[in-house]
């Protein structure tokens, strides 16, 4: 490889290193060729891109980024293969899944970039399977959102069909309605018309009694007067 080959391939590697959101460090020394090529067709299939490069031009490529790789100078020995994706947790995906159906401890994990965050070591393999991207997190906050008006608009669209049904009820049956206005009407009035007939009798009684005061005044003048004429 020459001298500019080595800068066409750093270049490249930098733009990667650059551009992508989810950058994951690993290992998979020991596999033969053909689970090699079954790591590379599972690795397309999700979408993934899988680099195996030099150890001293990534270190190049990752001074010349823009991004801070310095906690991943550490994890520059041995085998480096970059696995690139625009899903955060699928290239973890990935490598979980080849490793249960394969049984063997490669690909290992040395450490991510992934959604501007820092992960190292193999053993944090399993928080990034259950990673989710910032837009599936945008979307669950959407949702949590949407719930409190959804449950609103239920609310409302149930009081709705109650005031419905009331006044359809009082549509169907105005009789009733007529009818018990009329009732408590006639209930009010009936104590007035009873009050005449208690009066009566009290009102009777002191001309039954005026007669018979005046009969004896008569009668006692009459006499006097019969009592003058024979003297």
């Amino acid at each position: 490889m020459n001298k500019e080959e080595k800068i066409k391939i750093v270049g490249d590697l930098t733009d990667k290193l650059t551009e992508s959101k989810n950058i994951y460090f690993t290992d998979i020394s020991g596999l033969n060729a053909e689970q090699t090529s079954n790591l590379r067709r599972m690795c397309f299939d999700q979408g993934v891109v899988l680099s195996v490069v030099k150890n001293t031009l990534l270190k190049k490529a990752m001074d010349a980024s823009d991004k801070d790789f310095s906690n991943f100078d550490e994890l520059l020995k041995g085998n480096t293969t970059l696995m690139i994706s625009e899903t955060a947790n699928a290239p973890a995906k990935v490598i979980k899944k080849f490793l249960t159906k394969t049984k063997l401890d490669k690909p290992s994990l040395k450490g991510g970039h992934v959604e501007e965050s820092v992960y190292m070591g193999h053993e944090q393999l399993d928080i990034l399977v259950n990673l989710k991207s910032k837009e599936e997190l945008i979307g669950d906050l959407m949702l949590l959102l949407q719930s409190p008006i959804k449950n609103l608009i239920s609310s409302l669209g149930s009081a709705k069909q109650n005031i419905t049904g009331i006044l359809k009820s009082l549509e169907d049956n105005p009789k009733k309605i007529e009818k018990a206005p009329a009732a408590e009407a006639s209930a009010a009035e009936a104590p007035a018309a009873e009050a005449p007939a208690a009066e009566a009798p009290a009102a009777e009684a002191p001309a039954a009694e005026a007669p018979a005061a005046e009969a004896p005044a008569a009668e006692a003048e009459g006499s006097d007067n019969e009592d003058v004429i024979e003297k």
